[in-house]
C-alpha cells in the first residue's frame, strides 16, 4: 500500500515522500486495515524500526488538519520525548485550515504548573509524569484533547513508571469519552487483554524491516535459531570483543550490553585498545571533534576525560552515570557511525532507537544493590535484540548472547531466545504508589465520594485484571490515612481536599514526603542550617537516587552526623536497637553531605572521587533536591512558616547553582557558572554593579575570562566599551568581526 493512497492531507504526503517515505510496511498497512485513521482505538505491537511512529504521525496529521484537533503524545523518558519532537517537527511548514501553521511543543518539566501556553499548540509531546501533573492542575487545554499516543505501553508493567502512565490513559479516557487512543509497543503476550482494556483494536506482528537473527555465542562459534553456526575470528581474549571487532572489519557498529555501569566502563576500555587501529585518518579526526565538543560542554571530571580518551578511538561506553549532555552526544556519533562499539547498560534498551548491526548481550543478569544479581527478564531481553539492525544500511541484524559453559548455551536458547515475552501485569496495586494518585484523584475533583474514587480506580487496567474489588481495601486504607494527615476531609459522603491536600497533589509529592516535610517544618529545631534543610528532604521517600554508604565512608558520615546533629529537623534512629534503620539514615546524611560539599563549591571532580557517585547521579540529585527545596517552601508558606522563605529560597538558589552565598548576583549573569564566578569574586568583581563599572580591558586579563566572554557580560550587565578596548578586543586571536548583539 502506497503512502499517496491513503485518506491523509497531501501536504502530509509530499512531506513523506520527499523524505524517501512511500510505501507502507506490512505492520503499518495492518493498523491502516484496523481503522485507525478512521478514529478507531489501536494497540500496535512490533519490533523496533517497523514504522509504529509513522502511524502515530498520520493520525495526528490527519486529526490536525481535517478535524482541527489536538494531539497529545506521551513517552517514558525525557530524552524520547526530545526525539519524538524532533521528528514532529517536519510537518510545521503545513498550514491548517485557518491559515496558521501546525505548531508542535514538548515539555517534560516543572510539575507546578498547568502550562497554559500548550493549548495554542496542535501536538504536544510530554512525558508521562508531565501529563500527570498536568492533569492534577487542570490543564483546561486537555479536555480538548481528541487523539491520545501512548509510546512504550507496555512499560505498565514497570514498577516506577507503569502506574503513572496508566492512571494518565485512564483519567485521559474519563475526561474526553470520545478521544482515540493509540498504544504503541514492542511485542507482547496479552496485547489482546491491553486492547480490551482500551476498547481498542490491536496489530501484533514479529516483522521488522531488517531481519532479525538471534543466537548464542560459545567458544568463538555463534549457533543461531535456525540452526546455522558461524565462527568467529579470535582476535583478544574476550567473547563480545571479537563479535564487536569482527562486526566492525565487516563494515558494522556493534551494541553491547553488560549488567552494571563499572562493567560498561570496563569493557568499553578494553575494546577501545583495538578499535583505534581499525579507524582511518579522517574519522580519528572527526571522532577528536566529539570528544572536544564533550569536554567544553560542562565541567571537566576524570568520568568525562576517560569518556573522551574512549570516544577518540571509536568506543564509548552508556549508562545513567552520564549526564544528559554527554549521553545526546554519544547516542549523535553513534547514529552518524562514528564510534563502532557502544557498551551500555539495559537503561538504553528502553530509551531513544539507537540501532546497530550487531548487538551483544554480554551479560543477561542486572545487579540490583542489597538483592544481588537476577536474570533479566524476556520482555528486556527482546528489547535489547530489538536494536539489531539499522534501516537503509544492514540486510540482517543479529542480536547474540553470550555463553560461558555448555549448560549456559542450553539455558540462554531455552529460556531466552526460543521464548515468549512475559505478560504485562499492572503494577498499581502498591499502596506507596497508589496513594499519591488517590490524593490527586480528589484534590482535582475527579471524584468527591468514596464510592467516585472507587469507580474511578475500577477503569484502571490493574482492576481489568484483578478485578475491582481487590484494590478497594488498599484504597480505604489510603482514604483513612490522607483523612488522619488532615490532606482530605469528610461532611456526609462528601470528600474534598484540604488546602495542604491540594497543594501536595500540585506539588507531585508522596503524601508521605508532604508529611514528613510539615512536621519537621513545625516542630524544628532550634538551630536551622543549610544542612537542615538538606537533610530533610533526602529524608523523604521522594528523593532519588538513593544513595548508600560505602563501608569505607562510615567514620566519616558518622562524624558528619555528630557535627550536625542539633541541625538535624529529623531524629536519628539508634544504631543499636535498629542497624538496618540507621544504615538507611547515613545514607541521608550521606545524600545531604553530597549536596552541602556542592554548594560550599566542591569541584565536581572531588565530589564525585569522595562519595563514588557519577555525573549523572549527581546530576538528578540537585535535580530532586531542587525540586523537593520548592516544595518545602510552597508548604512552609501554606503553613504560615515565613520565617523560613528567604533562608530556603537562599538554599534553593545554591543548589541551582552550586555555590556560596556571596555567588549568587554574579552566577544569575548568562554565561557565568560556579567556577567563573568564584575566579571573578576572587578578582574583586561582587557583583553585577562592579562588572558594570570595569574597563573591559581590566575583565580579559581575569583568568578563564577571555575577549568574547568578557563582550557577553558587558552586554548583559549594559556596561559601555571604549573605543580603545574595542579596537584591543579585534586584535585578538581567534576575533571575528561580528555585532556585539550576536553574542
Amino acid at each position: 500500500m502506497r503512502i499517496s493512497e491513503l485518506s491523509i492531507p497531501r501536504e502530509v504526503v509530499e512531506i513523506l515522500s520527499n523524505l524517501g517515505i512511500e510505501e507502507l510496511y506490512p505492520p503499518q498497512e495492518d493498523a491502516i486495515k484496523a481503522g485507525v485513521l478512521d478514529g478507531r482505538n489501536l494497540v500496535l505491537a512490533s519490533p523496533t524500526a517497523s514504522g509504529k511512529t509513522l502511524i502515530a504521525e498520520l493520525c495526528a496529521m490527519k486529526c490536525v488538519l481535517e478535524r482541527d484537533g489536538k494531539v497529545l503524545y506521551l513517552t517514558p523518558l525525557r530524552a524520547l520525548a526530545s526525539e519524538k519532537f524532533r521528528e514532529f517537527m517536519k510537518y510545521t511548514s503545513i498550514r491548517k485550515r485557518d491559515g496558521s501553521k501546525v505548531k508542535v511543543a514538548v515539555s517534560t518539566g516543572d510539575y507546578d504548573s498547568s502550562d497554559p501556553w500548550l493549548g495554542r499548540y496542535d501536538i504536544i509531546v510530554t512525558t508521562n509524569e508531565k501529563a500527570d501533573s498536568l492533569l492534577r492542575h487542570r490543564a483546561e487545554w486537555m479536555n480538548e484533547v481528541s487523539v491520545t499516543v501512548a509510546d512504550e505501553v507496555h512499560l505498565i508493567n514497570d514498577a516506577e513508571r507503569g502506574p503513572t502512565l496508566e492512571v494518565v490513559l485512564a483519567r485521559l479516557m474519563q475526561l474526553n469519552p470520545k478521544m482515540q487512543v493509540l498504544a504503541l509497543s514492542a511485542t507482547i503476550k496479552n496485547v489482546k487483554e491491553i486492547a480490551e482494556w482500551l476498547k481498542a483494536e490491536y496489530v501484533t506482528t514479529e516483522w521488522r524491516p531488517i531481519p532479525l537473527r538471534e543466537g548464542v555465542y560459545f567458544q568463538n562459534e555463534v549457533m543461531f535459531k535456525d540452526g546455522e553456526t558461524v565462527k568467529v575470528r579470535e582476535y583478544v581474549n574476550h567473547p563480545s570483543i571479537n563479535i564487536a571487532l569482527d562486526t566492525i572489519r565487516k563494515g558494522g557498529q556493534a551494541l553491547i550490553f553488560v549488567g552494571t555501569r563499572r562493567g560498561a566502563m570496563n569493557l568499553a576500555k578494553k575494546a577501545s585498545k583495538h578499535v583505534y587501529e581499525l579507524l582511518s585518518t579522517s574519522m580519528k579526526r572527526s571522532l577528536k571533534s566529539v570528544a572536544e565538543r564533550i569536554l567544553a560542554s560542562e565541567e571537566k571530571t576524570k568520568l568525562s576525560e576517560t569518556l573522551c580518551e574512549m570516544v577518540k578511538c571509536g568506543v564509548a561506553f552508556h549508562h545513567a552515570g552520564l549526564t544528559n549532555n554527554q549521553r545526546t552526544q554519544i547516542e549523535e556519533a553513534f547514529r552518524e557511525g562514528k564510534i563502532k562499539i557502544l557498551v551500555a547498560t539495559p537503561t538504553l534498551a528502553f530509551g531513544v532507537n539507537l540501532p546497530a548491526r550487531v548487538v551483544v548481550i554480554h551479560e543477561y543478569r542486572r545487579y540490583e544493590p542489597g538483592y544481588g544479581y537476577y536474570p533479566i527478564s524476556i520482555l528486556e531481553y527482546k528489547q535489547m535484540a530489538g536494536r539489531a539492525g539499522r534501516p537503509r544500511f544492514d540486510k540482517v541484524g543479529e542480536a547474540l548472547l553470550v555463553a560461558r559453559t555448555d549448560e549456559e548455551m542450553e539455558f540462554l536458547f531455552e529460556n531466552y531466545v526460543i521464548s515468549e515475552p512475559e505478560r504485562i501485569w499492572s503494577k498499581l496495586g502498591v499502596e506507596r504508589i497508589l496513594r499519591s494518585h488517590v490524593l490527586s484523584t480528589i484534590a482535582a475533583d475527579y471524584a468527591n465520594t468514596e464510592e467516585g474514587v472507587y469507580e474511578f480506580f475500577g477503569r484502571t487496567f490493574y482492576s481489568y485484571q484483578y478485578g475491582p474489588n481487590l484494590i478497594k481495601d488498599l484504597i480505604r486504607k489510603i482514604l483513612l490515612y490522607l483523612y488522619e494527615e488532615e490532606m482530605i476531609t469528610v461532611k456526609r459522603r462528601f470528600l474534598t481536599a484540604t488546602r495542604f491536600g491540594r497543594r501536595v497533589s500540585e506539588l507531585y509529592l508522596d503524601p508521605v514526603s508532604a508529611v514528613i516535610i510539615r512536621d519537621a517544618l513545625i516542630t524544628r529545631p532550634p538551630k536551622i542550617s543549610e544542612i537542615s534543610f538538606l537533610h530533610l528532604i533526602a529524608h523523604t521517600p521522594d528523593m532519588y537516587p538513593k544513595l548508600r554508604p560505602h563501608r569505607g565512608e562510615v567514620k566519616d558520615l558518622e562524624t558528619f552526623l555528630e557535627e550536625h546533629r542539633e541541625e538535624l529537623m529529623v531524629e536519628a534512629p539508634d544504631e543499636y536497637d535498629d542497624y538496618i534503620d540507621f544504615e538507611e539514615f547515613l545514607g541521608e546524611i550521606k545524600t545531604a553531605y553530597v549536596l552541602y560539599s556542592w554548594i560550599k563549591e566542591m569541584s565536581e571532580d572531588d565530589i564525585l572521587s569522595k562519595f563514588h557517585v557519577q555525573p549523572g547521579d549527581l546530576f538528578r540529585l540537585i535535580e530532586s533536591a531542587k525540586w523537593l527545596l520548592y516544595s518545602s517552601k510552597e508548604l512552609a508558606r501554606l503553613l504560615g512558616q515565613t520565617d523560613l522563605l528567604p533562608k530556603l529560597s537562599e538554599v534553593l538558589q545554591r543548589v541551582e547553582k552550586g555555590v556560596e552565598k556571596e555567588l549568587l548576583p554574579l552566577v544569575r549573569i548568562k554565561g557565568i557558572g560556579r567556577v567563573r564566578a568564584r575566579i571573578l569574586y576572587d578578582a574583586g568583581f561582587r557583583g553585577v554593579e562592579d562588572l558594570r563599572r570595569a574597563p573591559l580591558e581590566r575583565l580579559m586579563e581575569v583568568p578563564n575570562i577571555g575577549s568574547k566572554l568578557a563582550m557577553k557580560i558587558k552586554e548583559e550587565v549594559g556596561g559601555l566599551i571604549g573605543r580603545d578596548a574595542w579596537e584591543k578586543v579585534k586584535k585578538t586571536k581567534g576575533w571575528k568581526q561580528r555585532s556585539v548583539l550576536e553574542y
